[in-house]
């Protein structure tokens, strides 16, 4: 039987199969509120011609509209790869509860691999964070997309 977070995560993937489908890097993101989603995205950065339509901004713009808020202070968000430091950066000043993602990030993960912006006592609000939550299934989709891409090029 799988727990709360792997359904959670599974959303996720959900979204990141959309952006593997349209040609952008598969990550996806959803926050979730009392255990239901209120906000779901994936990378839109090349289709907006947008280097900020990263799933997780996305996502936090869309869950502080539903709450009517920019603190999210009892909000969860489960992404499919560690958040860069511009992510990272939005969930500390969005002031996320708690941090649950797939595949971490060595050439740009910001939450605990090559920074740690989310745990960082010099800032005003650290945020819980687990990561390799369905590690496989987000970085073989990863894989996947870069290795077409590769192809692609040749």
């Amino acid at each position: 039987m799988q727990n709360i977070h792997e359904h959670f995560m599974k959303e996720a993937l959900k979204e990141a199969i959309k952006a593997f489908d349209k040609g952008e890097v598969p990550i996806g993101a959803v926050i979730v509120l009392g255990q239901k989603i209120i906000a779901r995205a994936h990378n839109q950065t090349e289709m907006l011609k947008d280097p900020t339509a990263h799933a997780e901004m996305i996502a936090i713009t869309q869950a502080a509209s539903v709450m009517e808020h920019a603190r999210l202070e009892k909000a969860v968000i489960y992404v499919t790869m560690e958040p860069c430091a511009m992510c990272a950066g939005a969930l500390v000043q969005a002031r996320v509860k708690e941090l649950y993602y797939g595949a971490a990030d060595p050439k740009a993960g910001a939450c605990g691999t090559l920074f740690n912006i989310v745990g960082d006592d010099r800032l005003n609000h650290r945020i819980p964070t687990m990561g390799g939550l369905m590690e496989c299934d987000s970085r073989s989709l990863l894989q996947e997309f870069f290795r077409n891409l590769r192809k692609e090029k040749r």
